[in-house]
């Protein structure tokens, strides 16, 4: 069972922006696993994790010696990502905040951790991996609320899919039941006009990216 602890922040090794964790995922209230090079990430925060998981062919910390520690073999079907993911579902954890999983110099590690969000969606859970003021979801079903984001912006595609069906309530470009095609990027940069803007998923999967202003 998870403890008082509601959510599970997943800290991977690409570069987060301004080098800071958004003051939106307070730290002390997460489970905090590091992926791998993870490690580098919260050593040069000052976080201390609960779990260290991965094969550690990228870390450059040395591991410490009182947290928990699984190792894992170099040539596994699973990204560090993924098993830390699984772990925190086994230890009864279904929200999760991503940091550490976009940008840097692996574009190929970036869209397998997009896969990860997807693999969350289909098992229930809720998850965002963010960067900087960039925020990525995977739907596969209901709604997205964004509160209090005038002017930022807002992209859907399909995702997984060869198109979804969406409703926008509060964006510039409002929808209804509208299908997306993966062949046609009409999801791109749409804006935030109101307090309160919402996306709902009628059918398919959809990818969210939430770029705040």
């Amino acid at each position: 069972m998870a403890n008082e602890r509601k959510t599970c922040m997943i800290l991977g090794s690409a570069p987060i922006e301004g080098d800071k964790i958004p003051t939106e995922f307070p730290v002390e209230n997460c489970y905090v696993i590091c992926a791998d090079g993870g490690i580098d990430t919260a050593a040069r925060l000052g976080i201390s994790p609960n779990l260290i998981v991965g094969d550690f062919d990228s870390a450059q910390t040395a591991l410490p010696q009182d947290v928990e520690t699984i190792r894992l073999p170099v040539e596994k079907d699973e990204t560090d990502m993924l098993y830390a993911i699984k772990e925190g579902f086994r230890r009864g954890y279904s929200n999760f905040i991503l940091l550490g999983g976009l940008g840097g110099e692996r574009f190929d590690h970036s869209i397998a951790n997009l896969c990860v969000l997807s693999y969350i969606a289909d098992r229930g859970g809720r998850a965002v991996m963010a960067d900087g003021k960039t925020r990525v979801f995977v739907m596969n079903n209901g709604r997205l609320v964004f509160t209090d984001l005038k002017g930022s912006t807002l992209s859907v595609f399909p995702f997984g899919v060869n198109a979804c069906t969406v409703t926008y309530k509060g964006l510039q470009y409002p929808l209804t039941q509208q299908v997306l095609r993966l062949n046609d990027a009409m999801g791109v940069s749409n804006c935030i006009i109101e307090d309160r803007a919402e996306v709902f998923l009628h059918q398919g999967r959809a990818l969210v990216i939430l770029l705040e202003k």
